[in-house]
């Protein structure tokens, strides 16, 4: 998920703050253009990620090469393979996250951080949760995400790795098809396969939304931008931060969702991905395809939350 949502804004001690803001349906259709905007700017640098982080050191010399092959074997197309599961996804995962978020940042502030603040603190009306209570409803968010987003990135994570141009060869025609064969040979476990490693990965929402309170403060108090352009900036550096953190766990969690399952499984526990990737290529390992990941990590964020800002100014909303 992405801060796409804003910082909490300011308001009375004790004022009671609806899990989601404004009404539903506007959070939803904003969402759904945000999810678009997200996939159109940032899937290709997503597909040459998860290939780098899933092939052979051999396979492409480097991201620019892996670019080139998968546009010249593949076509355009190629770089959006595996792009209709996230679509989806991500409308579900950015009404949650911004619901879960909201509520967790109302009961942290009412129940954790107000009871043991300075009397002084609460008699500003301006009183906010403390950046500490924004990293810690990041983490909260993030484990509640990971139950949509673990199947959604499982899917896409196995259609980005087919390499085929010729669609008769690919052990997948689509999310679909990839659904109901993991489905029926697998159960439900093997459609939640990497859940605990999706988890763990977005524990690092913690750094990503804690970074995303104190940047947007920062740009407040110390400059003239309007609150978009606020947003714009402190979403995307604050992306970056989040990915700076992450990074390794996202290598693993990839090659746990790309590996084979029942006979030929390699990895039964995280522990022995990551051991594996440090095997093969060392602390290098842990940062294979690091580049697409971040380049796409500004534009893509950003650009999402322009996109969600202004379908909910559009729809006479404010959140």
């Amino acid at each position: 998920m992405s801060a796409e949502h804003g910082v909490e804004g300011a308001s009375p001690p004790k004022e009671k703050v609806a899990p989601i803001a404004p009404a539903n349906y506007k959070g939803f259709v904003a969402g759904v253009f945000s999810g678009i905007t997200k996939l159109s700017v940032g899937h290709p640098f997503d597909t040459i990620k998860v290939r780098l982080q899933t092939s052979e050191t051999s396979h492409f010399r480097g991201p620019l090469d892996c670019l080139l092959q998968t546009i010249r074997k593949e076509g355009v197309r190629g770089l959006y393979k595996g792009a209709s599961p996230p679509l989806v996804g991500w409308m579900a995962m950015d009404s949650l996250m911004l619901g879960s978020l909201t509520f967790y940042r109302r009961i942290l502030r009412e129940h954790v951080f107000e009871p043991v603040a300075p009397p002084r603190a609460l008699d500003n009306p301006a009183y906010k949760l403390p950046t500490l209570g924004h990293g810690i409803a990041g983490i909260m968010a993030g484990w509640t995400v990971s139950f949509i987003a673990a199947p959604v990135e499982h899917i896409k994570a196995r259609l980005q790795i087919q390499y085929s141009a010729d669609k008769s060869k690919r052990l997948y025609s689509g999310p679909i098809d990839c659904s109901k064969k993991l489905y029926r040979s697998h159960g439900l476990p093997g459609l939640y396969h990497g859940l605990g490693a999706t988890m763990l990965f977005r524990t690092f929402f913690f750094f990503w939304w804690s970074s995303y309170d104190m940047l947007s403060r920062y740009f407040s108090v110390n400059t003239s931008l309007s609150t978009p352009a606020i947003n714009f900036w402190a979403g995307g550096l604050s992306a970056q931060v989040f990915w700076i953190t992450s990074y390794p766990s996202d290598v693993i969690k990839q090659r746990i969702m790309t590996d084979p399952l029942g006979e030929g499984r390699r990895f039964p526990r995280w522990r022995d991905a990551a051991k594996t990737v440090y095997a093969e290529n060392g602390w290098k390992g842990y940062w294979r395809g690091f580049v697409p990941c971040f380049l796409r990590a500004f534009p893509a964020n950003a650009m999402a939350l322009v996109a969600f800002e202004g379908v909910m100014r559009l729809l006479g909303a404010s959140h």
